[in-house]
């Protein structure tokens, strides 16, 4: 009989549900939208009851279009929005209100503090992050001292704090846990990623009391079961991942120096650095990958907030495109974008620069500049701001990028992975199955339960639907990067602090 693992992937703009075999391809899958809150300027929100809702009905429409019931499942696995913060009470089981996302900027006042506080060489030292209102830590704090009695109820134990994926698994479970994975808990800003436990004294810090935190564990290991309530049947919870690390892991990145870059609401690059943290000197992020078993991976990230999110922008706001798939002739109808460039920093910018009062900007306008070469524009600065990362990420591992995986759904956009390709100087090589941040987390899940062997079984599933050569000139590369740098030099530290 064959085997099946649902992946349950609860991203920032949907979720989904995708049921896949013992072969890793899609058999079902499920999804929906997502609303976005924006209450005021640099404010970004979920709601929490949503969330689940989607992720619900998600999983009735994956089993449905898998022609599968939940019995059948050996095996679920969760991904998620990672730093996205939700805190509810443990007596009722009711959010204190809507989750703060991971771009919300509410909080860079606080950062602006700690860092003044010369708390930066022991944040980074410990957790191997930078202080940003990014990560999950000022969050937490936030919602603590803004909702009425949060502080006081948190003392007392009656809150839990929990990234999206310790929400589903509390929702999964009827209740029954509170648990998060080590790939998660690294990325609130209070998890010691070395000693591999929560950090006493940033918690003292931010005021957070330690009763408020989630269980750590391995990311691929039985959880618990699913409350037949729930689901229809009992089913192990048996993987839990970040979605970037997923990704990481879906891509076969099983050995140090192999990177991939997912391309989504938001771009993420992450090379395995095998089980030493190495620190960097050049703006990413130290983090863990995974943990199997007793084994801890680690991996260098950088983190671009604003890539697939621009495309989003032109659609919803400008209103220059009706659908994301336009992108591509748009910008194939053009030679270039007549030196234009748009700099997405809707929401500041991530790595390697973390400038939270950075704004957006198009930049070189003249009065012949039309549709298409701000299309192709927006395109062409998610493959710079890659740039960016991976030059970074090659400084910090000593030696050059010989190749980029790709995931994610702007993958299908031929002339973008094309133009990455051209602007890196390396192939880039898109997997038959792009749906690699589920399929992360249903291996993790499916090696806890006998599904899969191991890591090498993994490996040798993995497989090539296209490889992107660079056919530009090494000085055409070069012009049109400094340009880049030119235009992102315009828009650093525009908005003043409060």
């Amino acid at each position: 009989m064959p085997q099946y693992v649902l992946a349950l992937d609860q991203g920032t703009t949907s979720s989904r549900a995708i049921v896949f075999d013992e072969r890793g391809r899609v058999r079902g899958m499920g999804a929906q939208p997502l609303r976005q809150i924006y209450p005021r300027p640099g404010w970004v929100e979920h709601d929490p009851e949503e969330i689940w809702l989607g992720v619900r009905q998600s999983i009735d429409a994956a089993l449905a279009a898998a022609g599968i019931r939940a019995a059948h499942l050996a095996a679920v696995g969760i991904t998620n929005q990672r730093e996205t913060t939700l805190l509810w009470r443990r007596s009722t089981g009711r959010p204190l209100g809507h989750a703060i996302v991971w771009q919300d900027r509410r909080t860079a006042g606080r950062c602006d503090e700690l860092r003044a506080r010369g708390l930066s060489p022991a944040v980074r030292e410990k957790t191997g992050l930078v202080i940003d209102p990014y990560f999950s830590a000022t969050k937490i704090a936030w919602i603590l001292e803004h909702v009425a009695g949060a502080q006081a109820l948190a003392e007392t134990g009656d809150i839990a704090f929990g990234t999206v994926d310790a929400w589903l698994l509390h929702k999964l479970t009827g209740g029954r846990l509170h648990a998060t994975d080590l790939s998660n808990a690294a990325r609130t800003m209070l998890f010691d990623i070395r000693r591999l436990c929560w950090d006493a004294d940033l918690l003292g810090e931010l005021g957070i009391p330690a009763a408020v935190l989630p269980e750590v564990r391995p990311s691929s290991g039985l959880y618990a079961e699913t409350d037949p309530a729930v689901m229809g049947a009992a089913v192990p919870i048996a993987g839990v991942a970040g979605d970037q690390q997923a990704a990481l892991f879906g891509q076969a990145c099983l050995v140090p120096g192999t990177a991939k870059n997912t391309y989504g609401t938001g771009s993420f690059l992450l090379m395995n650095t095998g089980d030493r943290p190495v620190a960097s000197g050049s703006g990413l992020l130290t983090t863990i990958a995974w943990g199997l078993g007793d084994t801890v991976q680690y991996a260098l990230e950088g983190s671009i907030f604003v890539t697939g999110a621009a495309v989003q922008w032109l659609r919803d706001e400008l209103g220059l495109i009706t659908r994301a798939d336009e992108t591509e002739a748009l910008a194939r109808s053009v030679p270039d974008t007549d030196g234009v460039y748009l700099v997405p920093a809707f929401a500041g910018l991530g790595a390697p620069h973390w400038d939270p009062y950075a704004r957006g900007a198009i930049l070189g306008l003249t009065r012949g500049t039309g549709r298409a070469h701000v299309v192709r524009a927006a395109l062409e600065a998610i493959c710079y701001q890659s740039r960016e990362v991976l030059d970074a990420m090659a400084q910090d591992a000593g030696q050059p990028l010989q190749c980029l995986r790709v995931d994610g759904g702007a993958t299908v956009n031929d002339f973008l992975m094309q133009f990455q390709a051209d602007i890196l100087g390396v192939p880039v090589e898109r997997p038959e199955v792009t749906e690699t941040t589920a399929l992360g987390a249903a291996y993790l899940a499916g090696l806890a339960v006998g599904v899969w062997a191991g890591p090498a079984a993994l490996a040798g599933q993995w497989r090539m639907q296209r490889r992107f050569t660079p056919g530009m000139g090494e000085a055409e590369r070069e012009r049109l990067y400094r340009g880049w740098r030119r235009a992102l030099a315009r828009v650093g530290g525009w908005v003043e602090p409060q």
